[in-house]
């Protein structure tokens, strides 16, 4: 007797082939038999018919690892069908630890977790943290990245300079180590401090012991407007230079004068492929990106840590300093304010009661609700008050640039987001809506409404294609010998309902969610169980 059969499913495995008829068996939590099993038995029958059976959702670019200490069941995230989230994502992991520099690295991860939020880092070594998280469990599968901005904060900390030799070194061994945990590759974040002061070589360098791993570099690249082309070129550079697979995360031309520009930027990776270096994207169904508030205040502001950066704020001359380079940009890093305006950037979160107001507000109204002398002095007081513990949405792209890259076969598809959940202090806030409803958005706009492309491929840039990318042998298809990571889904109901006023939504049309052959999400209801694994990259050394 099998544990699970699911029958009478149109099964879309993954391949990007077309959909065909199949029941699926699954025992020991992996797929045993694909075909047709009207015959056998099973502890649990779930009825397809009329529904898509398909491989469960991986989400190359996530950021979870923040919030699964506080929230393993992942609410947000196993709703719309994810099964695996690839963390460590933007050059910010949560391993490995330099404990001399604890508390700057705390300061450092507090700009990205959910404001009412803050990690206890319990580990040192790369290894004890994923010993951690595995004994502590998940609803779904996690893989790690290990993060650039992470390594170097313990080499370094927050200078702003190139490393020395030894500390070069250093970093070495800490993304050795890593990797020998079982680290999937190696992030960068080169719009953020403190690895927006990093240079090319550095990343190579880095890369370099990925790639004997046989791991991916994935970069948010150094610029996504003004310097997007040449932060791509960077970027393909790293993956040329060390022999390693580059992922583009959330890939995307940033500002109105810069729209369009995903046209060089997808022939560049295609040409970079045919001289043989391994280089894709994965994007987001939105016009809108999310990220820490302090993003808009420019490179030399963060230099020291998150105290420091607090302390030019309460200075007079230094707040001149920093409005005078958000105003006019300074050398190539690229000014928020200037490139998208201050009614398209939205406070999305933040930690104290009296800001709650200001939550889903653009800086001209809170200039105004503050009465504010500019927006300059509501966003500073704004950042004090709340400690730099605030995010943001901004809305910066075209939907001409989102279906390019979301219809191009190099492109994959994530979320950028962290599990939240309805309820709770992971329910508070505006997050994006992109939480909530990436995948089901994917299928209701992309394919059924406008059809820029097959149900098949849409499943393909979602699983089999990611768990490529990450060298997943064994998920991403449904296929005999596999883990039976699976969704079943009513493509007709589908919908993302999660909006940016009201984001806490689920979304409809997923029906089940099975990680490991355990029923997670069942008619559309959570079982609130833990059947996801830590998952390691091929160049674990025990």
């Amino acid at each position: 007797m099998l544990d699970v059969i699911i029958f009478g499913g149109r099964l879309v495995d993954g391949s990007g082939n077309p959909w065909y008829k199949a029941d699926v068996g699954i025992e020991g939590g992996k797929i045993v038999e694909v075909g047709n099993l009207a015959q056998e038995k099973a502890e649990h029958k779930i009825d397809a018919k009329g529904l898509i059976v398909s491989p469960g959702f991986i989400d190359m670019h996530s950021h979870s690892d923040i919030t699964l200490p506080f929230n393993p069941y992942v609410e947000s995230t196993i709703m719309q069908g994810i099964t695996t989230v690839v963390v460590g994502n933007c050059g910010i992991s949560l391993a490995p630890v330099n404990l001399e520099r604890k508390d700057m690295l705390k300061g450092y991860l507090s700009q990205f977790l959910p404001p009412s939020l803050s990690v206890e880092i319990e580990w040192e070594k790369f290894r004890e943290y994923l010993e951690r998280e595995e004994s502590r469990g998940s609803s779904c599968n996690v893989a790690h990245l290990v993060g650039h901005g992470t390594v170097r904060i313990a080499a370094m900390g927050m200078e702003a300079r190139e490393p020395s030799e030894d500390e070069m070194k250093y970093m070495k061994i800490l993304v050795e180590e890593a990797m020998d945990a079982g680290a999937f590759g190696l992030s960068s974040g080169l719009i953020y401090p403190p690895g927006i002061y990093c240079k090319t070589w550095e990343l190579v360098e880095l890369a370099k012991v990925v790639s004997k791993h046989g791991g991916i570099y994935a970069s948010h690249i150094r610029g996504e407007g003004k310097t997007l082309i040449e932060a791509v070129k960077e970027a393909i550079r790293v993956g040329e230079e060390a022999g390693v697979p580059v992922q583009i995360s959330h890939h995307k031309a940033a500002g109105k004068t810069y729209w369009g520009e995903t046209l060089k930027t997808l022939s560049m990776m295609e040409e970079a492929r045919e001289r043989g270096v391994d280089v894709a994207c994965d994007v987001y169904p939105y016009t809108a990106g999310m990220t820490s508030l302090i993003t808009l205040l420019p490179p030399w502001a963060h230099e020291g840590g998150l105290e420091k950066l607090l302390d030019r704020l309460r200075d007079v001359g230094e707040r001149e300093k920093i409005k005078k380079d958000m105003v006019t940009g300074v050398g190539e890093w690229e000014s928020f304010v200037k490139e998208y305006g201050w009614e398209n950037i939205y406070v999305s979160s933040v930690r104290t009661e009296k800001n709650r107001c200001f939550e889903g507000k653009n800086f001209r109204e809170i200039r105004v609700l503050r009465e504010a002398p500019d927006e300059y002095t509501a966003l500073f007081d704004l950042i004090l008050e709340e400690k730099g513990c605030v995010t943001m949405v901004v809305f910066q792209m075209s939907e001409d640039d989102v279906r390019r890259v979301i219809s191009s076969h190099l492109s994959m598809i994530s979320t950028d987001s962290w599990s939240v959940s309805p309820k709770g202090e992971l329910g508070r806030g505006k997050p994006h809506p992109r939480f909530y409803g990436t995948y089901p958005r994917v299928f209701k706009k992309y394919v059924v409404e406008e059809k820029l492309f097959s149900l098949e491929e849409a499943v393909r840039k979602m699983t089999s294609f990611p768990a490529q990318r990450l060298g997943l042998r064994d998920r991403g298809m449904v296929r005999e010998g596999f883990w039976a990571d699976i969704v079943v889904f009513d493509l007709k109901k589908m919908v993302d309902r999660a909006t940016y006023d009201n984001p806490h939504q689920y979304p409809e049309g997923i029906a089940y969610v099975l990680v490991n052959g355990e029923v997670v999400v069942e008619r559309g209801v959570h079982n609130n169980i833990l059947p996801g694994k830590v998952l390691f990259g091929h160049g674990k050394r025990d």
